[in-house]
């Protein structure tokens, strides 16, 4: 019988990506900070949208993450698309606190799943990258602005 030659394994044969840590800023004086990141995966084109008493805070996309400063204390956030999850994060002066999303799949659209998490979970994924900052800034002003309306109208069909 002949011996068959060995040949690496292809897993072997490909080349891990580098990390690249993430530099954070610090929180300012005084108050804390809450990372909210949605790693790949299902639905990773599905952006994780979340709240804070009805107000969008951010909105996340699968790869990336973003930034919000808080006051001390706990924060209740909800993300809903056919269900709604909710977490509550005690934020600590001076410190960063870490809220992952990840998208299970749902009857008609994926599940959004708030749940903490750690520094080090943070750092193990590979390949986050920070959300636009500006962009943003405009879907918050673009939420509220629709928000502003819907009250608008519901004021006046009750009058």
């Amino acid at each position: 019988m002949a011996a068959l030659a060995a040949s690496p394994a292809p897993a072997l044969a490909k080349k891990k990506e580098a990390r690249v840590a993430i530099t954070l800023p610090a929180p300012k004086a005084g108050k804390g900070q809450i990372v909210f990141y949605r790693p790949g995966g299902m639905g990773s084109a599905i952006k994780c949208t979340v709240r804070e008493n009805g107000k969008m805070v951010g909105r996340v996309s699968g790869n990336r993450y973003y930034v919000i400063d808080a006051e001390p204390g706990v924060h209740t956030f909800t993300a809903k698309s056919e269900a709604t999850d909710t977490v509550s994060v005690q934020v600590e002066p001076d410190e960063t606190a870490f809220v992952k999303c990840k998208i299970a799949m749902g009857l008609m659209v994926g599940r959004p799943n708030l749940s903490p998490s750690t520094d080090l979970e943070f750092a193990n994924e590979a390949k986050l990258e920070p959300m636009d900052s500006a962009k943003i800034a405009e879907e918050i002003a673009k939420d509220e602005s629709k928000s502003a309306a819907g009250a608008k109208a519901e004021a006046g069909a009750s009058n």
